[in-house]
């Protein structure tokens, strides 16, 4: 690298040869830079674009984009993130130059994927279908912002599938009430759909949770940590995001059940989790419930859509509602709870009528 200064326009110039990812020698001069820093920036730029020629397969690339994801992301979102490309785009595109795809390209991709059908005759959700496409034009953006790809072709391909589901599943208080008295012979299972319901933490906050995340004094619950099952390894990660970090006050009922399950927990130490299992025990668990029950069968992340659904219904406010769930902001809460609220604008309407002369 050589960065020099042209005495006659008092600008800055680089020279660069750099070695790309084929083993071809580049060679490289750009001017006019105002200043040195600039320069050096341009250099380094070059270099990150340069180590990786845009006539690499498309699954050379991914190797790339995954090897810095991993420095940047939760291994969780990595893991996640590996699985969808591996099963859903790079046997598509893996052979495929990556200056060579077009949005025509895209357009089949996703048309393979929508007329998609299971053994039952079902298609993909359209929420997993916008999954996968937000995932190939997050794979384009990076090729276009760091390695210097014209342009995206998913932008001219348009996208696929919807970002919410037509119709969010939930629990009344009454299906709720149904699903939790047909478990309260199994006390493990009692306890922890107990919690999910009366706090709207996510799986992975309740397997992470230990004694002394609970304060039977104040009467609250501490999320700091999440768990997953990786490569066959217990993984304890920060939560999901900076707000996820959060103390719910819990109410009376559900203080009496942790305190009834602690106490029958052999040996328990403050900092053992509460709850040793793995989300297939939930998903078992749920499933075990909904069929002796007769409730409609939901997710076990849906218990968190339900505890929303009750704090609609009970009047709390949308700033409330993203603070006990964790959202990072109140939009957050609002674009995925808003339907919930109309019916409370009837009651807007019947309070006013009240103080109108």
């Amino acid at each position: 690298m050589s960065v020099t200064k042209d005495g006659n326009t008092n600008r800055w110039m680089s020279q660069i040869r750099v070695t790309d990812w084929t083993g071809k020698t580049i060679h490289k001069k750009k001017r006019g830079f105002a200043t040195k820093r600039e320069a050096l920036q341009w250099e380094r730029d070059f270099i990150s674009q340069s180590t990786g020629s845009l006539g690499m397969t498309f699954q050379d690339f991914i190797e790339l984009y995954m090897k810095d994801m991993e420095q940047r992301l939760r291994t969780s979102t990595v893991t996640t993130k590996r699985s969808l490309i591996d099963l859903k785009i790079t046997p598509y595109f893996g052979k495929i130059p990556l200056n060579e795809i077009k949005p025509t390209d895209v357009r089949k991709w996703q048309n393979s994927l929508t007329s998609y059908r299971d053994e039952k005759g079902q298609p993909y959700s359209q929420t997993y279908l916008k999954t996968i496409n937000n995932q190939l034009t997050a794979i384009f953006n990076y090729a276009v912002k760091y390695y210097g790809l014209k342009e995206n072709p998913c932008h001219k391909a348009g996208s696929m599938g919807k970002k919410k589901a037509d119709e969010m599943l939930f629990w009344t208080r009454d299906e709720f009430q149904m699903f939790i008295d047909a478990i309260r012979d199994r006390p493990i299972s009692y306890t922890v759909f107990m919690t999910l319901y009366y706090t709207g933490i996510r799986e992975g906050e309740l397997l992470a949770l230990t004694p002394s995340d609970i304060d039977l004094t104040k009467k609250t619950l501490t999320v700091s940590k999440s768990y997953q099952r990786l490569s066959r390894k217990d993984v304890i990660t920060p939560p999901k995001t900076p707000k996820s970090n959060r103390t719910i006050p819990i109410p009376d009922g559900l203080c009496d059940c942790l305190q009834e399950y602690m106490s029958h927990c052999y040996d328990l130490q403050p900092d053992d989790r509460l709850f040793p299992y793995t989300k297939d025990f939930l998903y078992h668990e749920m499933e075990h419930g909904c069929k002796v029950s007769g409730v409609k069968r939901i997710r076990v992340h849906d218990i968190r859509h339900s505890h929303a659904s009750l704090l609609v219904e009970m009047g709390c406010s949308p700033l409330l509602i993203a603070e006990r769930l964790g959202h990072e902001n109140v939009q957050t809460t609002m674009d995925t709870y808003s339907h919930l609220y109309p019916n409370k604008q009837v009651e807007v309407a019947r309070q006013l009528d009240g103080i109108m002369p």
